[in-house]
C-alpha cells in the first residue's frame, strides 16, 4: 500500500515539474488510452465488481444442488441426591445419621449427516437464476459505461494538456514580442518620438503579458496532475490525436445508434429483465414445492468414545403446499410487480436522456467545426493586420497603441484557435461516447481488450453436478410464466419526439 502511494506521489510531483523539464520521448493518444485500460483505478475496480457480480449466478444455482449438514452435540449431567435424618432411640437427642444419599454422573454425544435436496419449487429457483444472469449482463452494461467514461477522460485531458502546451507557447512569443516593443519603445522616447504616455502603455502590456504566462503555466500544471491522475503516469511530449473513428455526420444515424447502443439504455432493459424474472419468481411462492431428505446419525457414551451404540437411519419426501401465508405472497407479487413497471419507465428514461446527450454532443460537433473554421480565419487576418500596423507605426502612421492593441488580437485569436481545436475533438469524443462506440477495442483494434465474459462463463457452473440441468428442467414444469411490465410504453422512443428533435438539430 504505501508503495502504491508512493508511485502516485511521484506521478503527481512529476506532472508538476514537467513543465519544467519535460520527458523527451513521444507519447501518442493510443498508448495513453491502453495504460489507462489497464491501470486506471476506477475502471480495475468496476471490473472487480462484476466479478463479484457474476458470483450471484452460481449462488442462485446453487437452490438446484443438495445440502448436506453435519451436526454433532454432547453432553454431561451430574445428579447430587443428598442424605436423610435419623433419631436416636437412646434419649440421647436427635442426631443425623447417614441415609440413602449418592451422587449419579452421565456424559453423552451424538452425530447426525443430514441431506436436503430440491426437486421442485415452482419456478423460484429457475426465475432467481434467470433474474441473477440478467443482472450479470446489466453490470457488463454499466461497465462499458464506466469504460467509456475513463476513456473520454483520457481523451480531455490529452488534449487539455496540448491545448495548454500551445496557450503557453502563445503567452511566451506574446511576452518576447512584448519585450521587443518595450526596448523600441524606449529608444524611440530617447530620441523623441514618442511620449512616456507610450513607454507606460507597453510597459503595462509587459506587466500583463507575465501575468498571462504565470497563469498559463499553472493552467498546464493543473492539466497535468489531471492527466497523470486518469492515465497513471505524467504526460510525455504528446503527439497529434488522430482522427477519431466512426464520428457520425448525420445526427438522425448517430441517434439510432445511441438508442440502440448506448450502455445505459441497455443496462436499464437487463434490469427490467431481472425485475420480471423475480415477478415469476415471487408468483411461484403460490405453487408446491418437493424436496428430498435423508439423514443418518448415531449416540452413545462419550467416555466409550464410541457414537455406535445407537445409530439411526430416516430418508423421506415432502411436498409443501401454501395455503394462507396472511396476504404476504400478494404483497410480494405486487411490490415485485410495481418494480418493474418502475424498471420499465427506467428505459424510457435512460432513452431520453440517450436523445438529450446525443442532440447536445452533435450541436457541439457542429458549433465546434464552425468555431474551427472562424478561429483558422481570424487568426490569418489578425496576422496580416499585426504585421501591417507594425510597418505603419515605424513611418508614423499608427501609434504605440495601435501596436499594442493589435498583438493583443492577435494572441487573443490564437488562443481561441486552439480552444477550438481542442472544444471538436473533446465534443467528438463525447458523441461517441453518449453513441455507445467510445470503447478501448473503437479506439485502438490493436488493444488487449478485457472481456468480462470471461470470469462470468468460469465461474457460473461452480460447485455444479451431473443432474443440475436435469432438475433445472423439473423445476420450470407449470412455473408462472415471465410476464410483461404495463405501466410504460413499449416503444424504443416516441416517434413524434424523435421526429421533432430531429427536425431541430444543427444543419437538418
Amino acid at each position: 500500500m504505501l508503495k502504491h502511494s508512493s508511485m502516485l506521489a511521484s506521478a503527481a510531483v512529476a506532472a508538476v515539474l514537467a513543465g519544467v523539464a519535460a520527458p523527451a520521448f513521444a507519447e501518442t493518444l493510443q498508448e495513453a488510452i491502453a495504460l489507462a485500460y489497464r491501470t486506471n483505478p476506477t475502471l480495475l475496480a468496476q471490473r472487480a465488481n462484476q466479478r463479484a457480480l457474476d458470483e450471484t449466478v452460481p449462488q442462485a444455482r446453487a437452490g438446484l444442488r443438495p445440502q448436506i449438514d453435519i451436526t454433532g452435540t454432547a453432553g454431561y449431567s451430574r445428579t447430587d441426591t443428598g442424605g436423610t435424618p435419623g433419631t436416636d432411640f437412646n434419649g440421647d437427642g436427635v442426631i443425623d445419621i447417614p441415609g440413602s444419599s449418592g451422587i449419579t454422573e452421565s456424559d453423552s454425544g451424538s452425530a447426525t449427516v443430514a441431506l436436503s435436496q430440491s426437486l421442485y419449487t415452482g419456478g423460484r429457483v429457475g426465475h432467481a437464476i434467470s433474474a441473477a444472469e440478467a443482472n450479470v449482463l446489466g453490470g457488463r452494461e454499466n461497465l462499458r459505461a464506466v469504460e467509456q467514461q475513463v476513456l473520454a477522460s483520457v481523451i480531455q485531458s490529452y488534449v487539455d494538456v496540448q491545448r495548454d502546451l500551445e496557450i503557453l507557447n502563445i503567452r511566451q512569443q506574446n511576452l518576447a514580442v512584448l519585450r521587443r516593443q518595450l526596448d523600441e519603445s524606449n529608444a524611440r522616447f530617447e530620441v523623441g518620438e514618442i511620449t512616456r504616455t507610450d513607454v507606460a502603455q507597453s510597459e503595462s502590456r509587459l506587466a500583463q503579458s507575465q501575468a498571462d504566462l504565470a497563469n498559463a503555466q499553472a493552467q498546464l500544471s493543473v492539466s497535468r496532475a489531471a492527466y497523470a491522475a486518469v492515465v497513471g503516469q505524467a504526460p510525455a511530449t504528446l503527439t497529434t490525436p488522430p482522427q477519431l473513428p466512426g464520428v457520425p455526420s448525420d445526427f438522425e444515424v448517430a441517434l439510432d445508434i445511441g438508442l440502440l447502443e448506448n450502455p445505459s439504455v441497455r443496462a436499464a432493459q437487463y434490469q427490467l429483465q431481472a425485475a420480471e424474472e423475480r415477478v415469476a419468481a415471487a408468483r411461484a411462492e403460490y405453487l408446491p414445492s418437493a424436496r428430498l431428505t435423508a439423514s443418518y446419525g448415531g449416540s452413545g457414551d462419550l467416555t466409550q468414545f464410541d457414537l455406535a451404540d445407537r445409530t439411526s437411519f430416516q430418508a423421506g419426501a415432502s411436498i409443501s403446499i401454501p395455503l394462507f401465508t396472511g396476504g404476504l405472497n400478494q404483497s410480494r407479487v405486487a411490490q415485485a410487480r410495481e418494480q418493474a413497471n418502475a424498471a420499465q419507465i427506467a428505459i424510457e428514461g435512460e432513452r431520453r436522456g440517450v436523445l438529450q446527450d446525443v442532440s447536445s454532443a452533435y450541436a457541439q460537433v457542429i458549433s465546434t467545426r464552425a468555431s474551427l473554421t472562424a478561429g483558422e480565419e481570424a487568426v490569418r487576418a489578425a496576422t496580416v493586420a499585426a504585421e501591417g500596423v507594425r510597418q505603419e507605426a515605424q513611418v508614423g502612421l499608427r501609434t504605440t497603441l495601435d501596436v499594442l492593441n493589435q498583438e493583443l488580437e492577435l494572441r487573443n485569436a490564437q488562443i481561441l484557435l486552439t480552444n477550438a481545436r481542442r472544444n471538436e475533438y473533446v465534443a467528438q469524443a463525447l458523441l461517441l461516447s453518449a453513441m455507445g462506440r467510445l470503447e478501448g477495442g473503437d479506439l485502438d483494434p490493436t488493444i488487449e481488450l478485457y472481456d468480462p465474459a470471461d470470469n462470468g462463463d468460469a465461474v457460473r457452473g461452480r460447485g455444479g453436478l451431473p443432474w443440475d440441468g436435469v432438475l433445472e428442467t423439473l423445476d420450470s414444469l407449470a412455473s408462472p410464466p415471465v410476464l410483461p411490465a404495463n405501466d410504460a410504453p413499449d416503444a424504443p422512443i416516441d416517434a413524434q419526439l424523435k421526429s421533432d428533435i430531429v427536425k431541430t438539430a444543427p444543419g437538418a
